[in-house]
């Protein structure tokens, strides 16, 4: 499942063909609603030809797209569960000066 814009890696992650940009970035960029000029803004690496090839990609194979993106995610929860075991006192820490920021508006709730 390849084509003029998209490449598929090996390891099976799919990029932006030609660039180190990854599907996921455009994808998750258009999910949250953004156009593609605004893509392009965000990617300045990227032609606007490149990014409407890229989300016509992800149109036409969302159900596969949608649950790559989905592992994804799962794979990056368990790392960074997995991260949070190997350190609590660490993480007990950091959530409690997070907690604090929060309290002091200084963080976004």
């Amino acid at each position: 499942m390849e084509d003029k814009y998209i490449t598929k890696l090996e390891n099976g992650a799919y990029r932006i063909a030609d660039t180190r940009v990854s599907l996921d970035s455009v994808v998750y960029s258009y999910r949250r609603g953004n156009l593609p000029e605004t893509i392009a803004r965000q990617f300045s690496t990227l032609s606007l030809a490149q990014i409407y090839g890229a989300i016509a990609f992800y149109l036409s194979n969302r159900d596969e797209i949608d649950e790559y993106l989905k592992q994804g995610e799962i794979e990056y929860e368990r790392l960074r569960q997995k991260q949070r075991e190997a350190d609590p006192q660490f993480y007990a820490r950091f959530d409690r000066q997070r907690e604090k920021l929060k309290q002091e508006n200084l963080l976004a709730k």
